[in-house]
């Protein structure tokens, strides 16, 4: 064993704090160490350490081994804590990752293959952004991945889609043919038949008789009607529907009863993008017991679990998503900052400045017309303010030609720099391509030809920003929740300061030791140790330090 004598008179550790309650704690026991020693102790999640009241000192002992504080009086014990610790290690074991950890979708690629790959090369799991892809660039970004991820998994996302459900089942269709085992399901209101009929393919019942569904969700709720869906087996009648289109067989209607539609389910908080900006703290309890209410009900083989997301961007903050019992956590703002993002270095430098309050609600592209929103930046555009004043219009038109003049002058010289004219024929090449019952729609209805003009607007804006267009800057969607600046203000005079210095296996790795730093403070805090406040500021690492613990 090693002992470590204090040497300054930096008091950062008090024994006497105890107060007597442990039956050790006296006056003469009053001892003060380094901060350089507590620290190295602390931040090596490896070691194991316990504090005696011989001295008032420091001991050391070596990780795996049992220990006995001999003849001194133990008084607290801060056992290993270890990355892989962190979380529920089934979720790691199905999914083969080292880390329960997951860079979530950010959609149009913003979640690039090259961000999923490097995610997946670093031990976590990186969702790809499908959404709002086209069927040719989701194929590619599996060739993408599949070359470069080589055994490590990976996962894609299927958004709901409620305005093109053609299209959603088209890129079922194309997760099936490629093989692909894990997608992240976001932003389902009900369930469809396109993501049920992905579950089910390659259903089975094995030799001990307990059915395995190969193809595994990871699905994303704010609401308890929604995650109860999700843990719930399909429903009948939407099976009943699939069975009659021959779209499954009779063998996987029936195997359907035992599965769950997803045993993964993320509590999405306040998140960026899609959000309906949930506090964590009151729904994530509410999540744990709907999820032991489901598990006691439906008896699954499999356990359920629930992981959180939405305002994850520092290791304090996953350190209370861990403590409240989260099997896994999610982050998506933070990595949007990030050099393998899909997003420009416009927008990266936009999003390393953002504050907490830097962000607001506006009207969504793939649900304009349901009224849906979703959360992004409002420093440096002019984007929040334009997408509510089409969703106003629309809701107080009838048609393109109800539009009073001046709205009409507004829209054509500034939000969209050419005629509404110009815009429909646009509109009209990419959906004949993508989904052409949506232009035989607008042709009989003028709400809703109005609605996909404005949606051109919303759609375009956010490749603008992904493409770093310096000409519609003011028009940028950036989605971000607040996760964004509480990170920002934690990696301020850090190696992660600056927006070209940010990449996802840094972000990740400062992420998981920095909480396993911030549980172990509290753990001696809690066995009645006095914590000086200054250990918990421990600022972002560098790649060298952080390798030697991952």
């Amino acid at each position: 064993m090693t002992v470590l004598k204090d040497s300054t008179q930096d008091q950062l550790l008090n024994l006497t704090d105890c107060k007597g309650e442990l039956g050790f704690c006296t006056s003469s026991d009053l001892q003060t160490h380094s901060k350089e020693s507590l620290q190295e102790l602390l931040s090596d999640p490896r070691s194991s350490f316990f504090l005696s009241s011989a001295d008032g000192q420091i001991t050391t002992v070596n990780t795996g081994q049992n220990h006995s504080a001999g003849d001194q009086t133990l008084s607290a014990l801060c056992p290993q804590l270890t990355w892989q610790q962190l979380g529920d290690a089934t979720f790691c074991s199905e999914h083969r990752l080292r880390y329960a950890y997951m860079c979530g979708a950010m959609a149009n690629g913003i979640a690039s293959a090259e961000l999923v790959a490097a995610s997946a090369n670093a031990g976590f799991l990186g969702s790809y952004g499908a959404a709002g892809q086209s069927l040719d660039a989701i194929n590619t970004a599996i060739d993408y991945l599949e070359q470069h991820c080589g055994e490590n998994n990976f996962c894609i996302n299927l958004i709901h889609s409620p305005n093109e459900p053609e299209h959603e089942g088209k890129v079922v269709d194309l997760f099936i043919k490629r093989g692909i085992t894990l997608i992240e399901a976001s932003a389902y209101l009900n369930l469809t038949p396109a993501v049920i009929r992905y579950r089910l393919h390659g259903i089975y019942r094995d030799d001990n008789g307990i059915v395995q569904a190969p193809n595994k969700i990871i699905a994303k709720a704010s609401r308890i009607e929604v995650a109860t869906r999700w843990w719930n087996p399909p429903p009948e009648k939407m099976i009943a529907e699939l069975l009659a289109k021959s779209e499954i067989t009779a063998e996987q209607a029936e195997l359907a009863k035992e599965i769950p539609m997803a045993v993964d389910l993320t509590a999405e908080a306040d998140s960026g993008g899609h959000t309906d900006n949930r506090p964590a703290l009151c729904m994530f309890p509410t999540f744990l017991a709907l999820r032991d209410q489901i598990q006691q009900t439906q008896k699954y083989s499999v356990s359920l679990r629930l992981g959180l997301g939405g305002g994850i961007g520092t290791p304090s903050s996953a350190a209370a998503a861990f403590s409240m019992g989260a099997a896994y956590i999610v982050t998506g703002s933070v990595n949007q900052a990030c050099v393998e993002s899909g997003s420009s270095d416009n927008v990266r430098k936009m999003l390393a400045g953002t504050e907490q309050a830097d962000v607001t609600m506006a009207p969504a592209a793939d649900m304009f017309e349901m009224g849906v929103k979703l959360q992004v930046l409002k420093r440096g555009t002019f984007f929040p303010m334009r997408a509510e004043k089409l969703y106003t219009l629309y809701k107080s038109c009838a048609s393109l030609e109800d539009i009073p003049p001046a709205d009409k002058k507004q829209l054509e010289e500034q939000f969209f720099k050419t005629s509404i004219d110009d815009i429909w024929q646009q509109t009209q090449s990419f959906f004949n391509e993508r989904e052409p019952k949506q232009i035989e729609k607008a042709l009989k209805d003028p709400k809703h030809k109005m609605a996909l003009v404005f949606r051109w607007y919303l759609g375009k804006s956010s490749r603008w920003a992904n493409a770093g267009d310096a000409t519609r800057q003011m028009d940028y969607q950036v989605w971000c929740g607040p996760a964004m600046g509480a990170f920002n203000e934690w990696a301020k005079n850090s190696c992660l300061e600056q927006a070209e210095n940010r990449n996802v296996k840094l972000v990740a790795y400062n992420i998981l030791h920095g909480c396993c730093l911030h549980l172990r403070l509290q753990m001696l805090k809690q066995q009645g140790v006095g914590i000086h406040a200054s250990l918990f500021a421990q600022k972002p690492l560098s790649m060298d330090v952080l390798e030697r613990f991952a």
